[in-house]
């Protein structure tokens, strides 16, 4: 009687074995599919895996027939293909917010989305021991904790560190507990932030998340979330340098030909450009100055000039001075 019932489960086994277990270059035939079904008491006879099949086939599996001397039934593809799985791979492996051991609990969940050939494959690219990654594994959690206050529209409350020379979390705000209207998650140079209303200050800041400890939701109603909605997050990321906030400027700089390809990848396609002589071109935009932004700029050495406004200009100037007094 029981095995009559697992009967029942035998398109998940066939479906399951063709997905994990076969690809081009390993069909599988009739009889090995039975053998495997009658290891997991499923007994069963030729035509009704032909039938089975046909079904999943038509439930809309990409199942393919080798019908030449040692052919077989075989997946030829699953909702991602390899190369979409590997990007997702390394993402995760050069990801410095997520802790060593959860990137191979996730790289290992990956690779339990393709057959186990492949998935052998991209074993062998894992590399994360070593790399720079966060300490802390309490991230998750916290993590889950922003999304149902998004969702359910409620606050959070956490506390908020920065690293003293002993490499110790020192607390910000004198140890106190900041509560905020979390508004989004964002992901940004290899760091992942929450954007939030800060009623308290009337503003919008952010917070990186692997800095954020105790998180915790409240049953208090989120404020500031129309300013949130009249927000551009697009054109936010490009104003933002290393996710540090500043005064919006709207700030008009001069770079040499050669920097386009720097200023399209940082600002996107869209940028205005305007040529300036035969070696140099002008883009205007708006920028929340920080010294993110200053830092940015130094890298391009006198590739690069801050025209206007007058405020920005005399900063970044005055910046560019102390820095040359240190190596006189």
């Amino acid at each position: 009687m029981a095995k009559q019932s697992r009967q029942k489960l035998k398109l998940l086994y066939i479906r399951e074995y063709l997905r994990r277990n076969t690809d081009e270059d390993h069909p599988v035939s009739v009889n090995r599919l039975i053998e495997y079904l009658a290891k997991n008491d499923i007994p069963c006879e030729r035509k009704t895996i032909y039938d089975d099949i046909q079904q999943l086939i038509e439930y809309g599996d990409d199942i393919v027939l080798i019908r030449k001397k040692n052919g077989g039934y075989y997946c030829a593809s699953t909702e991602f293909e390899t190369s979409e799985i590997k990007l997702l791979v390394d993402s995760i492996q050069s990801s410095k917010f997520i802790p060593e051991k959860q990137s191979l609990e996730l790289i290992s969940k990956l690779e339990g989305l393709t057959n186990k050939y492949e998935a052998s494959q991209l074993q062998r690219q894992v590399v994360v021991q070593n790399r720079v990654k966060s300490m802390s594994e309490s991230v998750f959690n916290g993590v889950d904790h922003i999304s149902y206050a998004i969702n359910n529209d409620v606050t959070i409350r956490f506390r908020y560190f920065q690293y003293n020379l002993h490499k110790k979390p020192e607390y910000k705000h004198d140890g106190k507990f900041y509560e905020v209207s979390p508004l989004t998650l964002i992901w940004d140079n290899e760091n992942y932030y929450l954007l939030a209303y800060d009623a308290e200050a009337g503003i919008i800041k952010n917070f990186r998340v692997d800095k954020m400890n105790n998180i915790r939701y409240t049953e208090n109603k989120r404020q500031g979330v129309e300013l949130f909605g009249k927000a551009d997050l697009t054109a936010y990321s490009k104003q933002v340098f290393g996710m540090f906030n500043g005064k919006e400027e709207t700030v008009s700089i001069r770079f040499a030909n050669n920097l386009i390809g720097v200023v399209v990848d940082r600002f996107g396609k869209d940028i205005g450009v305007v040529p300036d002589g035969d070696e140099h071109f002008i883009i205007n935009t708006k920028i929340k100055v920080s010294p993110q932004f200053y830092a940015w700029l130094f890298g391009f050495a006198d590739e690069c000039e801050v025209l206007s406004p007058e405020s920005v200009k005399k900063e970044y100037n005055a910046k560019l001075k102390a820095t040359l007094k240190l190596y006189k």
